[in-house]
């Protein structure tokens, strides 16, 4: 029996064998699929496992523990680099630079490792510890072995700490002093103010006429008027006084001003209080040096000025005693005109009350209620600054030595000169001025306190003084940048008391405004000077 021909055979059997082929092919693909996918999900989870058990690793070991323990070679490791640094400091100083490099090598090792115990979060084991710790006590040993021992490290560490305590020291006095030095210096544009105002002093004879009419006149001694004196050399700084006084008061008309001040500026000041305007207010200057009576068998402060040794004190430079603070060597203790205020009976004999004031004060508000305080037969009516317990007598006297201790009590309240009223009748009558003078006395080797006038001031008015509101006179304008601004609004005086003074450069830029607005710009010569 014949075949068929291909193309006439039957072909169901070859169509059945290639779908199984496909069938098969295609289980085949899904079970590597299912196989690599399989494959990585565990891959993941041994993963995350071995994550997990390296944060539970990490966060069981607490570093600062570990480095506190005792027992762990990271506290010995860590102490051993201590001492190591310290030898390293001494290896230097002595010259050895082989053994201070030696010991900065193990020191970098011994970092590194704690560095990367802390890093995988395991404590130092022996194996690791051991070769850096032998190392490192070696040259420990070596370095004691050339006599550093614990006795010179301590030494060392000790004569370094007193090396830089000097240096600090220095650099505090310095700053100090260099701030003193610009607060005493006049600046230039005062200066050529000064200068000016001479030159038409002596220039301009009807300015003199005009000032000895002035010596007589009767509002000067009328004890029903308002009177203020101010001692000065600052021809600017005691026009800002003088405005600032009249600007606020009620009856300008009834305010009598006494300035005075020495011989070199006694021109300038007249000049300036001649030719402006004070809105009807009396102004008389007188010169300091005029006061024949004020000499060297009346006054001890005057022999005490002269003394050859307190100018030395005062001008022979900062740094010959140390121990004496920048603040008390300057030179404005060695004016007379800083000593006037203990002689203000005496300078104006026919007067009962009269309210002093600095030249570095602005006054706010109106100060003719002053007059009308009771001062309950007190001398002086003055704000205490105890508030703060270094304004306390102790600070400012020494009662180690007994005629300072049996006579006045260490935590009596201090008070500030810049703005006082005084009853000049109850001065004389308590003899305050002889009082001053033996205090003075007493003090001729300056053991009872060091400089200034406030610290006789205490003495010489202890149990004569009034408290008066804290509002009457707000210090600390000249140094302290924190007064609360109520506080300065509500001041009827504010006080530049500091080296900061508003006419500097230095002065405190949130203050100089309320100096500034009392200053008369339209005078020509502030121009010419001031503002150029």
């Amino acid at each position: 029996m014949r075949r068929r021909a291909a193309e006439y055979r039957r072909p169901v059997r070859r169509r059945y064998s290639l779908w199984i082929w496909v069938l098969l092919g295609m289980f085949l693909i899904a079970g590597l699929v299912l196989f690599v996918f399989h494959h990585n999900q565990h891959e993941d989870r041994v993963e995350q496992r071995k994550s997990r058990a390296d944060l539970v690793n990490h966060e069981g070991l607490n570093f600062t523990k570990e480095i506190l323990s005792p027992s762990s070679f990271s506290r010995q490791l860590s102490e051993q680099m201590t001492l190591a640094k310290a030898y390293v400091i001494i290896a230097k100083e002595h010259n050895n630079l082989h053994l201070a490099w030696e010991l900065s090598k193990r020191i970098r090792s011994c970092q590194l490792l704690l560095s990367k115990a802390a890093m995988r979060g395991e404590p130092i084991t022996a194996e690791e510890a051991e070769p850096v710790i032998s190392s490192l006590s070696y040259l420990i040993f070596k370095a004691q072995d050339s006599h550093y021992d614990i006795a010179t490290t301590i030494m060392t560490m000790k004569s370094h700490i007193q090396a830089l305590e000097e240096r600090a020291n220095a650099a505090t006095v310095q700053s100090t002093v260099f701030g003193q030095l610009v607060a005493e210096a006049l600046p230039k544009s005062l200066h050529c103010l000064k200068l000016k105002l001479t030159t038409d002093w002596l220039s301009k004879l009807p300015l003199q006429a005009l000032a000895k009419e002035n010596v007589n006149s009767p509002r000067v001694v009328d004890n029903n008027l308002y009177h203020f004196c101010i001692f000065s050399d600052n021809v600017l700084a005691t026009s800002v006084v003088v405005n600032s006084t009249i600007s606020n008061a009620d009856h300008s008309k009834q305010l009598v001003f006494h300035i005075v001040t020495n011989g070199v500026n006694f021109g300038a000041m007249q000049a300036w209080f001649l030719t402006n305007d004070f809105r009807g207010a009396a102004v008389e200057v007188q010169n300091a040096e005029e006061f024949s009576w004020l000499n060297v068998s009346y006054a001890p402060v005057v022999k005490q000025l002269l003394d050859k040794e307190s100018r030395v004190f005062y001008f022979g430079g900062y740094y010959e005693d140390i121990s004496v603070e920048p603040k008390l060597r300057n030179s404005k203790y060695l004016s007379l005109l800083n000593h006037l205020r203990f002689y203000i009976p005496e300078i104006y004999p026919q007067l009962e009350k009269i309210v002093f004031l600095d030249d570095d004060v602005v006054v706010q508000k109106d100060l003719t209620q002053l007059f009308s305080l009771n001062l309950h037969g007190n001398v002086n009516g003055a704000v205490e600054t105890c508030l703060e317990s270094f304004h306390r007598y102790y600070k400012y006297l020494n009662f180690s030595n007994p005629i300072i201790s049996s006579k006045f009590d260490p935590q009596a309240c201090g008070w500030a000169f810049g703005m006082n009223v005084f009853d000049l009748i109850a001065w004389r009558t308590a003899n305050v001025t002889a009082r001053y003078h033996f205090w003075q006395e007493q003090n001729a080797d300056r053991m009872l306190w060091k400089l200034g006038t406030l610290p006789p001031a205490l003495l010489a008015f202890y149990g004569l003084t009034e408290p008066l509101d804290r509002r009457w006179h707000v210090l600390g304008l000249g140094y302290d940048m924190n007064i609360d601004d109520r506080l300065i609004e509500s001041a009827a005086v504010v006080h530049f008391n500091g080296n900061m003074k508003p006419w500097l450069r230095l002065g405190i830029s949130r203050y100089k405004p309320l100096w500034k607005r009392y200053i008369n710009e339209s005078h020509p010569y502030y121009g010419d000077c001031v503002t150029s």
